[in-house]
């Protein structure tokens, strides 16, 4: 039976790219997670690397890696993925015509198909392993022991169906998705099923980013402990690849010590937190509610988020106020590619069916927005308060239940992906995480600040209002 140390180490495999000196901490930990004896420098390694006392003596099922960019984590899920789909048999649990498949999630397109090409290379680069592929395309490699690996994106919806002996989550840390505030526990929870009948193992390979999500709540749960069926480990990126020049690390403490230490010392960052809960929001958002219809008498506002058109969506929100509470009546959010002009034209429509003369908006884009508004019988005004701002004085009239929302998706994904991110300086800002987007929300806040404004009420008061 071929081991993960002899596809490493043997020159017939992969020696020749692994079984260097570099790759000795990696091969310490992977011999460990399979359960392999260990030397004792390795011994020494997969202890500081786990923060165990102990040393395993039967494989685990899941590995959770919290290692440093330049690590070497895209090449070891390569590694991974080549073997345990061509080592590992698994023909006598599969039904006729069925297919074990080797998944390799990564948080986006750029990032899945980076990693197929390291499976693709490796696999083609070797006569004997390049045998046994059948079939190959951009996304997917048929092997002939009725295997296959595969490398998506972070859905909960594309992942199903599948039957998974291994699932390798690359970069978990980061997955974004408009479906879901929380993709990494949405696909986790969809992919678990699939691995059941053949007793898959899960492998979470990651640099770390905020205190939240699956990687976090795996560390903080099972980091040093001595748990016979997940393993944490937790590496600078210097530790996995000696061969990282330190001059680059350094300059990049000097220039952002924070992002530093998560990016290359596999820290968690401090200084970025939750900004609102989901738990907030979901207690303003009004059930089976889409969308309201004008009213006679009442007063609205509006406030949109301009695009481009070749990124982001161009979004906007109307709201009014009933008594205490603010009410989001109505949003739009055009996805590129649009044409700014037929966006404007349309958004005027609804403008106008609300009886709303102006629109408020920042100042992207100079007078460009300004102009389409104004063509279609729209006052555009500027906002005097940046996103950050709104974001933060609306906080208080989500936490009281001040504010209605609709029951849109997007509303609360967007406004749970929101990020307090404290500056060197003390300053506070807030944002959308990184791969997320906030474009709906600022419109949403824009809008809800407006109203509250409109009635006379300065912001100074907004806690007591």
């Amino acid at each position: 039976m071929v081991t993960i140390r002899d596809l490493m180490n043997d020159p017939q495999l992969f020696g020749e790219t692994f079984a260097g000196d570099t790759w000795n901490a990696w091969r310490a930990l992977l011999s460990g997670f399979y359960g392999l004896p260990l030397t004792d420098k390795e011994a020494d390694t997969f202890k500081q690397l786990t923060g165990r006392d102990s040393l395993p003596d039967a494989p685990h099922d899941e590995l959770w890696l919290v290692v440093g960019r330049r690590g070497g984590k895209t090449n070891i899920s390569a590694l991974l993925a080549i073997y345990e789909a061509l080592f590992n048999n698994h023909k006598e649990k599969l039904a006729p015509g069925e297919i074990a498949t080797v998944m390799l999630i990564a948080a986006d397109r750029k990032q899945a198909r980076s990693a197929f090409r390291y499976i693709s290379g490796l696999l083609n680069g070797n006569p004997m392993l390049k045998s046994l592929i059948i079939r190959e395309d951009k996304e997917s490699i048929e092997l002939s022991n009725r295997c296959a690996i595969e490398v998506g994106t972070a859905s909960f919806r594309s992942v199903r169906g599948y039957s998974v002996p291994c699932i390798i989550a690359d970069e978990i840390a980061f997955w974004r998705s408009e479906d879901s505030a929380n993709p990494d526990f949405e696909v986790l929870n969809a992919l678990r099923p699939a691995m059941a009948t053949l007793n898959g193992k899960l492998i979470a390979l990651s640099s770390p980013y905020s205190r939240r999500g699956a990687l976090w709540e795996h560390y903080k749960r099972y980091f040093a402990q001595d748990d016979k069926e997940i393993l944490v480990a937790q590496a600078p990126s210097r530790t996995m690849n000696p061969a990282l020049s330190e001059k680059l690390i350094e300059k990049a403490m000097q220039r952002d010590p924070s992002a530093a230490k998560a990016e290359y010392l596999a820290q968690f960052r401090t200084d970025i937190e939750t900004f609102i809960s989901r738990e907030s929001i979901e207690n303003c958002t009004v059930p089976n509610r889409l969308e309201l219809p004008p009213i006679n008498g009442v007063n609205y506002s509006a406030f949109t988020d301009p695009s481009g058109g070749s990124k982001d969506a161009w979004t906007l929100a109307i709201t009014h106020r009933e008594n205490e509470t603010v009410v989001l009546d109505a949003v739009r959010s055009v996805k590129p590619p649009f044409s700014p002009d037929a966006v404007v034209k349309d958004f005027a429509e609804l403008l106008h069916l609300y009886r709303i003369k102006s629109v408020t908006g920042d100042r992207y884009g100079g007078e460009f927005p300004r102009e389409l508004f104004r063509n279609s019988g729209i006052e555009y005004l500027i906002s005097d308060r940046p996103r950050s701002d709104l974001y933060r004085d609306t906080l208080p009239l989500i936490n009281s239940c001040r504010v209605e929302l609709l029951d849109l998706p997007d509303i609360i994904n967007q406004f749970t992906t929101l990020e307090r991110k404290t500056s060197r300086g003390g300053r506070d800002s807030i944002d959308h995480a990184p791969g997320a987007h906030d474009d709906l929300v600022n419109s949403i806040a824009g809008a809800i600040i407006n109203t509250k404004k409109s009635r006379g009420y300065d912001l100074a008061a907004l806690n007591e209002w």
